[in-house]
């Protein structure tokens, strides 16, 4: 999918146009492989650029053409994915592309909710010709991102940890299990997008002016914020899954002891009246209330296991 918007210099407002017309934001989803090709020969540049940035594998990183201008930034966005009853938090790279001081390009296999926030106008001063200034948006609205859903996976691991206390299912440790891969992912990204910003302020790769050092900056300390937050939750989180390990081991160990021991304590009847059921001469055998006396028996020995089991904790 291709979507072409261009801001009007009159009213502001952001609107969609047919026609590759200089200053344009040109956003892909999910392209074809006719909408590359079409995309790349209007605004010349190399198809390489694009496919970069629509590889699911492609790390962080900034790339430049010095012969035509052209610089390919690639970020790392976080995203929710359904896997199952659960909700997994990833991440998925998004290349934008500053063609010459004419477009600006993004592209992206999914939909993210920062490009959603652009095509609906909720970021303030925000104009398609500004290139530059657009690229420290999306990075200050990234890293607000990563910051929001770091406080959701928190949210959602102190919940499992509560169902957890008292079912002990799989579905409360896999959603644990879910977090934690979810934070390892988002820890790599955020350093691999830190170097990104470090990069841009460092090298002067795009135009920056005043304003725009200051948005970048606010956008290093924000990514630097969601890293130690996410190392914080993975720390907090892993020590979490080690205690409950250890929970449903002994758990499961108390278990197996009392079963023994109610094994025990059932066998004493079974054994009793197995040796009274042979076909030798025994005591009682013609007392006529020689049955009352072997149930009297089976009783006594079996409360006294049960005493004795009681005071070695094996029946807690």
């Amino acid at each position: 999918m291709v979507k072409i918007y261009n801001t009007n210099l009159e009213s502001g407002k952001l609107e969609k146009k047919e026609n590759f017309e200089k200053g344009s934001w040109i956003n892909l989803l999910n392209p074809t492989e006719d909408e590359i090709k079409k995309v790349c020969e209007s605004v010349n540049i190399k198809e390489d650029f694009i496919r970069d940035a629509l590889d699911f594998e492609e790390k962080a990183r900034i790339d430049t053409e010095d012969d035509d201008d052209t610089i390919l930034f690639v970020i790392d966005v976080p995203i929710i994915e359904k896997n199952d009853e659960n909700y997994i938090y990833t991440t998925m790279p998004l290349g934008m592309i500053v063609v010459r001081d004419d477009y600006f390009i993004t592209a992206s296999l999914r939909k993210n909710q920062i490009i959603e926030d652009f095509e609906k106008q909720k970021v303030k001063d925000f104009q398609t010709f500004k290139k530059s200034r657009m690229i420290l948006q999306i990075l200050y609205l990234n890293a607000s991102y990563y910051l929001k859903y770091l406080k959701q996976i928190n949210k959602e691991t102190e919940l499992a940890e509560k169902r957890l206390k008292d079912s002990m299912k799989n579905k409360e440790l896999l959603t644990l299990l879910n977090s934690s891969k979810s934070l390892v992912y988002f820890t790599t990204s955020l350093k691999s997008n830190e170097i990104v910003m470090e990069k841009t302020i460092r090298g002067k790769t795009i135009k920056l002016y005043d304003d725009d050092e200051d948005i970048l900056e606010d956008s290093i300390t924000e990514n630097r914020q969601a890293i130690e937050m996410a190392n914080t939750y993975r720390s907090i989180l892993s020590e979490s899954m080690d205690a409950y390990s250890s929970i449903i081991s002994n758990n499961l160990n108390g278990v197996m002891k009392f079963l023994t021991s109610i094994t025990i304590v059932l066998a004493i009847p079974t054994m009793v009246s197995s040796f009274w059921g042979m076909n030798v001469g025994l005591p009682f055998e013609n007392n006529r209330f020689g049955f009352l006396i072997m149930v009297l028996i089976s009783i006594l020995l079996t409360l006294g296991v049960t005493w004795w089991l009681k005071k070695k904790d094996m029946l807690d």
